[in-house]
């Protein structure tokens, strides 16, 4: 097969949706080495987690916009890429970030493929510009009705895509993301240390990674701090935003700034070792697709606490604890359970550890290729 990729997000973001792109990617060349893999990106943007990407896997080509599209790249990956599709004679295109090319039907011989990862943006409009909402409302919906299939990260994403668009569950397989292979890796009492002291960590600590925004609610973990041993600290590594800004003004109200520290740009290779030093990792998100930084938490065997309402438990399984978002009790009552309690938190990890082998990276491939294929079948049918 020739499978073409929307790499926008592979190639220019280093966090979610650029992580899951080019994870996916990497996952299918690595065990289905005899497709051919073809990258579509609006611009080039020179990394090293996309060298990366192609140093692993050789063989995959790239394609960028032709003279004539240079100067409008959105609109290349919207309409023009087909014409390009068509010219590599692509089987399967994927759009691995919530979207397909609005003219994508008009190329009958390449069967399509969206993975939505969420849309917390009509859960939580809040949160989200009027504008923003509306493209992302009419593009998903869109990409959606036009695609052959669509993949969904959680089956909690499956249920909002049936409620919302109306979409019927037959066109749509839930398959679960998984995280890089580094978390499952111990690492080496130097690397440790560097970390220690590239980051100034405590040596008891509880851990939250992601950004620092309103909906992922880490100033609920902050405020459950005075209730827990003053030895126990929070880090929180993670993109500023404004809501940042209030998580800092309750530290300081509460005289909290020895023991809550604020990471930023924290490098990807120190995040194994920053998750495994942790006693506890929280992730009282309000609402995710999946929430990856969970399973990397398993993986580096540490207990994790989560919230309710959303999909958490699919990714955290039955033997991590929820609270609802709300509950700074709560919080404060699961912290100090753990804290004190190590058997309790050994046992955690190793059922977590356990949990997570179900997203392995060949399962996810297995996946994913048997959906391509059937799809190719039902045309020759």
């Amino acid at each position: 097969m020739r499978i073409g990729f929307d790499a926008k997000r592979a190639v220019q973001n280093f966090t979610g949706l650029g992580n899951y792109s080019r994870y996916l990617i990497e996952t299918l060349c690595r065990f289905y080495p005899e497709n051919e893999y073809v990258l579509y990106a609006p611009k080039y943007k020179e990394s090293r987690q996309f060298s990366s990407l192609m140093e692993k896997c050789p063989a995959i080509e790239c394609r960028l916009p032709k003279k004539g599209w240079k100067r409008f790249r959105s609109l290349w990956r919207t309409f023009g890429v087909t014409s390009r599709m068509e010219a590599d004679g692509i089987d399967i295109y994927h759009g691995l970030s919530n979207e397909l090319p609005l003219n994508i039907r008009s190329q009958r011989r390449t069967k399509t493929v969206v993975t939505i990862h969420d849309l917390i943006f009509i859960r939580y409009p809040q949160y989200y510009h009027p504008i923003d909402r509306w493209l992302y409302q009419y593009k998903y919906r869109k990409s959606c009705e036009k695609a052959d299939a669509i993949i969904a990260i959680s089956e909690c994403t499956k249920r909002d895509i049936i409620n919302y668009f109306h979409i019927s569950p037959d066109k749509i397989h839930t398959v679960y993301q998984g995280c890089d292979a580094a978390f499952s890796a111990t690492a080496t009492d130097g690397m440790k240390k560097e970390v220690q002291a590239t980051y100034g960590l405590p040596p008891r600590y509880i851990l939250n990674v992601g950004s620092i925004e309103e909906r992922k609610n880490i100033l609920l973990a902050v405020k459950a701090m005075p209730a827990i041993p003053e030895d126990v600290h929070l880090v929180i590594a993670g993109k500023r935003t404004p809501y940042t800004e209030l998580v800092e003004a309750f530290v300081r109200t509460k005289h909290l700034e020895e023991r809550v520290h604020l990471l930023h740009n924290v490098a990807f290779r120190h995040l194994p070792a920053m998750y495994q030093m942790a006693e506890i990792f929280v992730y009282p998100s309000r609402f995710e697709g999946f929430g990856i930084p969970i399973l990397e938490a398993l993986n580096s065997s540490v207990p994790v606490i989560a919230a309710t309402e959303s999909c958490l438990e699919e990714a955290g399984g039955p033997d991590s604890i929820y609270i609802h978002p709300n509950d700074v009790e709560g919080m404060a009552s699961a912290l100090n359970q753990l804290l004190n309690n190590p058997e309790k938190r050994e046992y955690m990890a190793e059922q977590g550890r356990k949990y997570a082998d179900r997203f392995s990276e060949e399962q996810q491939a297995g996946q994913l290729m048997e959906l391509y294929h059937s799809l190719l079948s039902s045309e020759k049918k």
